[in-house]
């Protein structure tokens, strides 16, 4: 099941948001909170606060486990930007665009939760079975063929050379 918090009208440039929301798509709840804890950005501060919003909608209204959730989507929109004005020399000015963004989590408890002790297994798994394949030579059978080649190559150039 899927469950979503938007944070609207945060007073932050969208391009300054997407650079953490990325950072959080596919991780465990956990581990996003994590991340944005110890992110030093201001954008890092929004995501928090929205994330812990969709968990408490998660946990309250889906009735679902937060230890099972994972955050499947993170998306910045632009908001409204209000324009001002800044003097300038000579009596002129110049805009000032003050942008802001809207903010969307989705978390869900569909995906898989990938750690690193499976991912260790996984590519144990797989060396095991690379390394069990029949008729593949040993590196003991590599080396005894090299010399073979080398040695014919010679006494052929050596052939050609009495010729």
């Amino acid at each position: 099941m899927q469950v979503s918090s938007t944070y609207r009208y945060a007073k932050i440039s969208p391009f300054k948001v997407r650079e953490v929301t990325r950072a959080i798509q596919g991780l465990p709840v956990s581990a996003a909170l994590d991340l944005v804890a110890f992110s030093p950005k201001k954008a890092a501060g929004f995501i928090s606060k929205t994330l812990k919003s969709a968990v408490a909608n998660a946990e309250n209204n889906a009735n679902l486990r937060v230890a099972a959730l994972v955050v499947k989507e993170a998306t910045v929109g632009e908001g409204p930007t209000t324009k001002r004005m800044m003097p300038r020399a000579r009596g002129s000015g110049s805009r000032i665009l003050k942008r802001s963004s809207h903010i969307r989590i989705i978390l869900t408890d569909e995906i898989e939760i990938k750690t690193r002790d499976r991912k260790k297994r996984q590519k144990k798994k797989a060396k095991k079975a690379r390394g069990k394949r029949k008729g593949e030579p040993t590196h003991q059978e590599k080396s005894e063929t090299k010399p073979d080649a080398m040695a014919k190559k010679p006494s052929a150039t050596n052939e050609e050379a009495k010729e």
